[in-house]
């Protein structure tokens, strides 16, 4: 029976770089799928394109693409990447430069056209209304502060570069799915309407999107006890037919695949069970089924599939003011009662400056910064206690009203503290606007390149 091997070697933009080199190298893959994406992160690709316009997309890409070159020659390995990110080109271009350093013959596939930003204000005059998916409001309000506008598409384009022969595929906003299901539509024919198997393929792809996630990191059941978490292989899944998918690791590294890995993997980011919403299909979990049949290799079954959606998710980031954080550590005796005092204190000069502040947090590293109301007091005396302060603003100059009251607390303030971190400095807070638009909205184009 013919089954297909693909690795998830990367989970976001700063993660390890030397996870799909090492995959490559030490693992019978036939697909390496790298996702980089997130929300924010198109909103910052785009300010660094703003200042320089070769910039971007995820350069890391490149990086370990370099290194992967005489894997992906010898063994046929295909990577796929949406390391594109804001600027899918100029990626493509520095990927054809190392493949001509390396003197390797491939072929380079990529997609354009999630970026939709500049027809916006078109679709609003056609009477596409674009109102936010979870607060019902129209898009009007943020149009002037828009920074990007990213459609999440599926699998589509990406099986037309796999069709055309690319060994190296490089797109931008799909969906971190498509890089997966991609492949098996290609490998197995699977067809628009065969929602089960497509299904399959979009669950492959939630299981290995996130990297070691799936295989020992961020493990909550038994964190303690992961094998060697400095070596953690990345998640492989095996797939033979619609409906079944074996996962495994990186040979020869460390981490785990266990049935509890693969559960905290299959409910991260679930809201209903039964309607994973892709473009691709409508994919139901409510009944999967995990067994470990091996060390390091758990069976996933029962997933099913339903029509897929009329419309495409549009998510499209916008800059909502500015903010600016500082921190000051104090040490025992009272650390906690200085750090408070030199809340107080702070938020009075504030007061006296005349801050006009959208929100301020006051929170105390090491007792509530993660928890906030929630954490509860503590009694005993610490070690130390580093205070945090940060404040949301409509204006960079009103943001930086904090500045200059940080550095002052190690001779006017309570006493044994320090400064650290270096001076702190107003920066761009990116907001989210959720929405809808129509498929036939978006023009996406696939383009196949062979390099010598």
């Amino acid at each position: 029976m013919k089954t297909i091997r693909i690795g998830g070697a990367q989970g976001f933009w700063g993660d390890l770089n030397d996870a799909p080199v090492e995959m490559a190298k030490k693992d019978d893959v036939n697909y390496i799928s790298c996702d980089y994406l997130a929300e924010l992160t198109l909103s910052i690709m785009q300010r660094q394109k703003e200042r320089h316009p070769e910039a971007g997309y995820a350069r890391d890409f490149i990086k370990a693409l370099r290194e992967m070159l005489p894997m992906i020659k010898e063994k046929g390995i295909k990577v796929l990447t949406n390391a594109g990110g804001m600027n899918v080109k100029s990626a493509v271009e520095a990927a054809k430069n190392v493949i001509k350093e390396s003197g390797y013959n491939l072929k380079v596939g990529y997609v354009v056209g999630d970026d939709v930003m500049d027809v916006i204000s078109d679709l609003r005059k056609q009477g596409i209304s674009m109102n936010n998916m979870d607060t019902g409001e129209s898009i009007d309000s943020i149009l002037p502060h828009m920074v990007n506008a990213n459609v999440y598409y599926g699998s589509e384009p990406i099986v037309e570069c796999l069709e055309g022969g690319a060994d190296i595929i490089i797109v931008g906003r799909s969906t971190d799915t498509a890089l997966f299901l991609a492949p098996l539509e290609h490998e197995f024919g699977w067809k628009n309407g065969e929602w089960n198997s497509l299904a399959t393929g979009i669950l492959t792809g939630h299981l290995s999107e996130c990297g070691a996630q799936a295989t020992g990191g961020n493990y909550d059941y038994d964190w303690r006890n992961v094998p060697h978490p400095e070596d953690l292989g990345y998640p492989v899944a095996e797939v033979s037919e619609p409906g079944k998918i074996i996962m495994t690791k990186t040979k020869n590294t460390g981490g785990l695949v266990t049935v509890q890995s693969i559960e905290e993997q299959l409910f991260y980011e679930i809201h209903d069970p039964k309607k994973y919403l892709t473009p691709d299909v409508v994919a139901d979990f409510s009944e999967i089924n995990l067994e470990q049949i091996g060390k390091d290799r758990v069976l996933v079954e029962g997933v099913k599939g339903h029509k897929r959606p009329d419309t495409l998710k549009l998510c499209v980031g916008y800059t909502e003011g500015y903010r600016n954080v500082a921190y000051l550590p104090f040490s025992w005796p009272d650390a906690l009662d200085k750090a408070k005092r030199a809340a107080q204190i702070l938020d009075d000069r504030l007061t006296n400056k005349r801050l006009d502040a959208i929100e301020k947090r006051i929170e105390f590293v090491g007792l509530n910064s993660l928890h906030g109301p929630l954490a509860d007091e503590i009694e005993q005396e610490l070690n130390e206690v580093v205070l945090r302060v940060a404040i949301k603003t409509k204006t960079r100059e009103e943001a930086s009203k904090l500045t200059p009251e940080i550095a002052p607390f190690i001779l006017n303030g309570p006493p044994a503290s320090c400064f650290f971190g270096g001076r702190t400095r107003p920066a761009e807070v990116f907001a989210l606007w959720p929405t809808l638009i129509p498929r036939d909205a978006v023009k996406l184009e696939a383009h196949v390149e062979e390099v010598k």
